[in-house]
């Protein structure tokens, strides 16, 4: 990422040593599946909305109690990083079993490579445990993921696929770097999956619920990296779905990783039967057109949900942190504005439309009195992004060529994604025993295309 016209590190963060900042714990979705906004309520990732059915609809009813959607962060605690140590007790010896070692935490048995070096645990949900090592050979930091009982729903076998499939597939700074994935001793009988990526020191989450103080820089180099991120994203048909602030990791220069590609879909408005479910997006950053059901939703829900952010990024707070998906669109219309009467009659739900036809007249609330501390540029970009009807919302490129984004904009940051991604797999009828060879399958690629790369650089 270019950074010519933005403030270097130290202008822009403290060090990461400072009291209250990247000092804290490295905790996000992609590190714990902790629950969004943990020092407020919590607010659940149930699968609500007005619309019917779709293709992948039984993904969409069972991933609202799925082990990695049912936050756990009862470890938020125990996952601060220090230093080089290990967290093992004298009774919780390593184990050599010949190029693995094994070692236990919090009762979950961990078999690595043994050119990982175990520093700690950093997090912990019901979709994994994740623990940071050393790479001895590199000497570089990772987060190594170990996703249990990947077989035990199809669903969660579904996602373990389509994550490692996008992560191979994707190479821009602004995404997570897969660098390493285990390959199970026994093809026919693993049942869990072992996910190494780059270590980075916390995530927005635990930025905005800090107390450090953020300035219109910071905003704006945040808001700039998400987009560029979603460019590459969009550039290649995808569409992430599940943007929110615990799934974007930050390291003490400002960079940033967007992360977590399980619900990723195809976002190409010219494919037969879209691979789509209104199952998306942690609630409080869901479009209108997802919860309503406003006909075949495109990229655009990646725009909604990275306003919602910068809002929540200008607010030190979340901008629609509804209770349930009725009062989720009470709470958008309170600032958005309610849709016009044309634009309800364009829904294709009755009781969508006759919902938003009872709700009160409410005008687009006054940005100024709500983001007192926000420019008239970075208003006005955020009420572009937070359009209530998609078609009016703007999109990435012009967002990215915005005034507020001026500043920082280079050209050379626009990178696209070289090939489009492949979903042809989702239509497949996937049993446990052939989602495990897909999965085997790709780790093997993984190993051997790393290998190759490792022998064409000597």
């Amino acid at each position: 990422m270019s950074n010519t016209k933005v403030l270097t590190p130290k202008e822009v963060l403290p060090t990461p040593n400072s009291d209250n900042y990247f000092s804290q714990s490295p905790t996000s979705s992609s590190y714990s599946d902790s629950s969004e906004n943990s020092s407020t309520s919590s607010e659940d990732s149930e699968s609500e909305s007005y619309s019917e059915s779709t293709s992948d609809s039984s993904e969409a009813s069972s991933s609202s109690t799925s082990k990695d959607e049912s936050d756990s962060s009862q470890e938020n605690s125990e996952s601060k990083e220090s230093g080089e140590g290990s967290d093992l007790t004298q009774n919780q010896e390593i184990k050599e079993l010949g190029n693995l070692i094994s070692f236990p935490v919090s009762g979950t048995e961990f078999v690595i490579d043994q050119k990982y070096k175990y520093m700690k645990k950093i997090g912990q949900g019901a979709y994994g445990i994740v623990i940071s090592a050393k790479d001895t050979t590199t000497k570089d930091k990772v987060a190594i993921k170990k996703i249990i009982g990947v077989f035990d729903r199809l669903t969660d076998a579904k996602r373990t696929l389509r994550e490692i499939k996008l992560l191979k597939h994707f190479n821009h700074e602004n995404i997570l770097c897969l660098k390493d994935v285990m390959i199970p001793p026994v093809k026919e009988k693993f049942t869990s999956v072992y996910l190494v990526t780059e270590l980075l020191a916390t995530d927005l989450r635990q930025i905005i619920n800090s107390e450090q103080e953020l300035s219109e820089d910071h905003v704006r180099y945040f808001l700039y990296q998400i987009l560029c991120a979603l460019k590459y994203l969009h550039s290649g048909n995808v569409i992430h779905r599940d943007l929110k602030p615990g799934n974007i990791l930050l390291n003490e220069n400002c960079d940033l990783k967007v992360c977590d590609f399980g619900l990723a879909r195809i976002s190409d408005p010219e494919e037969e039967n879209p691979l789509l479910t209104q199952y998306v997006a942690t609630r409080w950053y869901r479009s209108p057109e997802i919860i309503l059901g406003w006909g075949e939703y495109t990229s655009s829900v990646d725009v909604w949900s990275a306003g919602c952010i910068f809002g929540e990024i200008l607010n030190r707070s979340p901008l629609f942190p509804g209770k349930d998906f009725l009062d989720q669109l009470e709470l958008i219309t309170k600032i958005v504005g309610k849709p016009s009467k044309k634009e309800i009659n364009t829904l294709q739900n009755k009781r969508a439309r006759r919902y938003m036809k009872n709700l009160p007249n409410k005008k687009k609330a006054d940005y100024s009195k709500i983001f007192y501390n926000a420019s008239e540029e970075a208003l006005d970009l955020l009420n572009k992004m937070l359009q209530f009807n998609p078609q009016k919302r703007i999109s990435v490129d012009d967002a990215l060529n915005h005034p507020f984004l001026e500043p920082i904009f280079d050209n050379d940051d626009i990178q696209l994604c070289k090939e489009n991604f492949n979903f042809s797999f989702e239509k497949d009828k996937l049993t446990k025993r052939k989602l495990r060879k897909l999965i085997y399958d790709e780790i093997v690629e993984f190993a051997n295309n790393k290998e190759i790369s490792k022998n064409d650089d000597l």
